[in-house]
């Protein structure tokens, strides 16, 4: 007998319908997998004929063929077993499978027929809905994941028999709408408190004012100055002053988490926005994704939030150079052997650095680096990541007084925040019809509408550009920068202080590359 029965793969964070067939004729036992399957997919036979012998229909030994289709496509991971066992059973005529057209399945099974959780529930019940299925059957443990994007009635299992009791439920039922009860987590009552603020910063007004710039426009933000000036402080404060996430992007953000099974335990979304904080040992594919399937990394993990680079110089020059692309497209595309995917990238990149190896130039009391080392510690920088950084800040050296006997308390995250989210409501307003949502992705297109400039302010800039030697990105940039600061301001227009300010932003670079 023949059966077919739905179920998703993915590819990246999105994925494809894929049905498997299976047939069940006499003759010599075997059980056969076909469509471009990966290892750990082609090991599915064996599971799935221990668990559907451990089942109450206990099936004769037959010559059992199991196709996926589309057989174009690679198909990866252990999450087709329970969909192959559902065909195969239904093939044996455990029950009929023309009621299950509007019905997938997903799931690992254990040779004793329990089935197993797996990753990237998320990203695939979204692929299912936007096929036109409207009922999942998962394992228990991927109920809540998978019912967060509504529209869909998911029925938990937890063994083959249990399953096999499902279908044949199923098989004689229409479906009810009524049935879908829609996943109601709130990542916002569940959110955590963060175990730093603003307040706790001493002193760095210059930098502090420069985090709001950056967390009000998304600019990418740079940070020099000696060690321990508080520059990584002020990165990990970032989140704080950020607008909370919107369900949809907390679903967005989430995939990518699910798929490489990093969502907090018990928990299927995000509680928060991602602060990822690599090592600067970190290798290339760790960095912007990779391995035999092509795994996110540390880029796409940051997608939605703060990607922090401590230590920049230190970071391999392959890697800081695998930046280029996502800060321009905010998506980057991994190649590898068995095939490409394409992740987001759509993260605030803050960076850290010292001026020198030891971290105390220009104090050459302290710093006893000769311009060779400076050199060679700065030269994994090249001038074209430099020019995708918005804001390139200095920090000031701390002062005994900052520290000391100081008991004025800098103001608070919760303060700054209000006037981000004020700030990002005005830029989602005014990029409705141009389908962005911040000041930084502007476009060319976007900044000859929206940056505007008189004569006197144009006169201003045209002398900065000639004197500084500005290439065109950085004076978009710069432009940005301004755009922001005037929406800071409540300013419809960008004035010559905005625009002196913006450029005030990118001192180092004249200091540390010029």
């Amino acid at each position: 007998m023949f059966s077919k029965i739905k179920t998703a793969g993915l590819s990246g964070i999105d994925g494809y319908l894929v049905d498997i067939e299976a047939d069940v004729q006499n003759g010599l036992p075997g059980f056969t997998l076909t469509g471009l399957l990966s290892t750990d997919t082609k090991e599915a036979q064996s599971r799935v004929w221990n668990a559907v012998r451990s089942s109450v229909l206990r099936p004769e030994p037959k010559k059992i063929t199991v196709n996926f289709s589309p057989a174009y496509v690679r198909k990866e991971g252990t999450g087709y077993d329970l969909p192959i066992a559902v065909a195969v059973l239904c093939a044996y005529g455990a029950a009929e499978y023309r009621g299950l057209e509007d019905t997938a399945f997903f799931g690992e099974l254990g040779l004793d027929g329990s089935v197993k959780a797996i990753r990237g529930a998320l990203p695939l019940s979204c692929v299912l809905k936007d096929n036109g299925i409207v009922r999942l059957v998962v394992p228990y443990e991927n109920v809540d994941e998978a019912a967060l994007i509504g529209g869909l009635e998911v029925i938990g299992c937890g063994s083959i028999n249990e399953t096999i009791d499902i279908i044949k439920r199923l098989s004689k039922t229409k479906f009810d709408p009524g049935r879908i009860k829609l996943q109601n987590y709130d990542a916002e009552l569940d959110e955590q408190h963060y175990n730093v603020d603003f307040s706790e910063v001493k002193g760095q007004k210059y930098l502090r004012r420069a985090a709001e710039i950056a967390a009000s426009g998304m600019h990418n933000f740079l940070m020099s100055g000696p060690a321990g000036t508080g520059k990584t402080l002020i990165a990990k404060c970032l989140p704080t002053i950020l607008p909370s996430i919107s369900r949809e992007e907390n679903i967005e953000i989430s995939k990518a988490y699910s798929i490489c099974g990093l969502l907090p335990e018990g928990k299927p979304l995000l509680s928060r926005r991602p602060f990822r904080n690599p090592h600067y040992g970190i290798t290339a594919a760790a960095f912007a994704g990779g391995g035999m399937r092509a795994m996110p990394g540390e880029i796409s993990l940051a997608s939605g939030g703060i990607l922090f680079l401590d230590e920049l110089p230190l970071f391999s020059k392959n890697v800081l150079e695998m930046l280029r692309l996502p800060l321009e497209e905010h998506f980057i595309c991994v190649t590898r052997m068995k095939g490409s995917c394409i992740y987001p990238a759509d993260f605030l990149l803050a960076a850290a650095l010292n001026p020198c190896p030891c971290g105390y130039y220009p104090d050459r009391k302290r710093c006893k680096c000769s311009p060779a080392q400076i050199h060679a510690y700065m030269g994994r920088l090249s001038k074209p990541l430099l020019e995708r950084i918005d804001i390139c800040a200095e920090a000031d050296p701390l002062k005994a007084e900052d520290i000391i006997g100081n008991e004025d308390k800098a103001e608070c995250s919760e303060d700054i925040r209000k006037r981000v989210e004020r700030v990002h409501k005005l830029q989602r307003e005014r990029f409705a019809e141009d389908g962005i949502k911040y000041n930084s992705r502007m476009g060319l297109k976007e900044i000859e509408k929206y940056c505007v400039l008189d004569d006197e302010t144009s006169d201003f800039i045209k002398k900065i550009f000639v004197k500084k030697q500005l290439s065109g990105r950085t004076y978009h940039k710069i432009l940005k920068v301004a755009r922001t600061i005037a929406d800071m301001e409540g300013a419809d227009d960008i004035s010559k202080k905005h625009l002196a300010e913006a450029i005030s932003l990118r001192g180092i670079e004249d200091k540390l590359f010029g």
